[in-house]
């Protein structure tokens, strides 16, 4: 009876994905006109702190009160 033996050599994770500098422009591109041209502008929901209404309901004239510090 022959014993067989084999061995593998290992394969980079990246083996079955196309590699190269073509590659690299066209997954640049894709994801900057996914970000450039998406359609959520969280900077648009962001709450930036009581408005005029608020101030104007609480009698706040000033759109600025700092606290007087006694030296």
């Amino acid at each position: 009876m022959a014993l067989i033996e084999t061995t593998s050599i290992a394969v980079p994770a990246e083996a079955g994905h196309a590699s190269g500098l073509g590659t690299d422009i066209k997954r640049f591109w894709k994801r900057f006109f996914a970000t450039a041209f998406s359609p959520y502008r969280p900077e648009l929901h962001y709450m930036r702190g009581p408005g005029p209404a608020w101030r104007a309901k609480h009698g706040m004239n000033t759109p600025l009160r700092l606290k007087r510090q006694d030296i």
